[in-house]
């Protein structure tokens, strides 16, 4: 059992990034501009948003945070929004999930441009993915790609099995491990709530990929030797044995599985610093695509 440690393979492309940032100092030119905008207090977003401002510093990037209240209205959203899109010196932002019920999110995830959307949840964005053009893929997906592919990973002709039909992680998984590229070409079956018979599934799966939301969901008995497997989940779990009073848990039972997989993504450390790298390198990208 080898770890697929997204920490240190996070780091590794955030020095990278650093190193063409002090290039564009050294020429003359202003960095790459990331903003974030937050809505409320929620304790978890304020952690995320807090963790890519960081990194933001650490890597030579400008970074605006727009924090407003939880009784924010739509409309007052939209308009900030909409001068975020027409900032020339905002090369992305994002909008940090979830949003107060009183604000419809899909209106708000449809107002920012494209160009702007490191995210990569607007569906122009999205249709170019499935469509293999140039573009913006999520996050989240866009990391555990490129983890598969710096550790060189052949799943060509592999059967892989994603649990979740998030349009933020399951269904972008299904196109890109499927698509005609290296990594890629895997076979993918896409499994649900609704699925039957799911631990019949997994236990054919070469690769398994679990975005559910549910701790320690994944059993050893539902995954077959030699299998790599992939933990997108992140939970956090009660526990007054904790300095914090939670611990972070993922999807799979992690100390049972790792007896049984070729590669396992640990939780914390695995799947969430790569989600922080590569919505840094989407940035850098909208920057060098539509910078002036």
């Amino acid at each position: 059992m080898k770890i697929l440690d997204g920490k240190k393979t996070g780091n590794d492309i955030k020095s990278e990034i650093a190193d063409q940032v002090l290039q564009l100092k050294k020429s003359g030119k202003r960095p790459p501009h990331l903003a974030a905008v937050l809505v409320g207090n929620d304790g978890a977003s304020l952690t995320y948003v807090g963790s890519k401002v960081r990194s933001c510093e650490r890597i030579g990037y400008e970074s605006t945070l727009i924090k407003l209240p939880e009784e924010t209205t739509e409309q007052t959203l939209l308009n900030q929004i909409q001068e975020l899109n027409t900032n020339p010196a905002i090369d992305g932002f994002i909008v940090q999930l979830p949003l107060p019920a009183h604000i419809d999110e899909e209106k708000i995830l449809m107002a920012v441009d494209p160009k702007k959307d490191v995210d990569g949840f607007h569906p122009t964005n999205f249709g170019k993915m499935a469509l293999d053009m140039e573009t913006f893929i999520p996050a989240t997906p866009f990391g555990i790609m490129e983890l598969i592919r710096r550790y060189d990973l052949d799943i060509s002709g592999k059967h892989a099995v994603i649990i979740g039909r998030s349009h933020i992680v399951g269904r972008p998984m299904s196109i890109l491990l499927s698509r005609k590229s290296s990594p890629g070409n895997a076979t993918v079956t896409l499994t649900h709530s609704r699925t039957k018979n799911l631990s019949e599934i997994t236990k054919q799966a070469d690769i398994v990929v679990s975005a559910l939301g549910v701790p320690n969901f994944l059993k050893a008995n539902m995954v077959k030797q030699g299998a790599i497997v992939i933990d997108v989940g992140i939970t956090r779990v009660p526990d007054e044995s904790h300095p914090k009073g939670y611990v972070i848990t993922g999807d799979v039972d992690f100390e049972a599985v790792r007896h049984k997989a070729s590669y396992i993504t640990p939780v914390p450390g695995g799947v969430g610093p790569m989600t922080i790298a590569m919505l840094l390198q989407n940035t850098f990208l909208a920057y060098s695509r539509y910078a002036n």
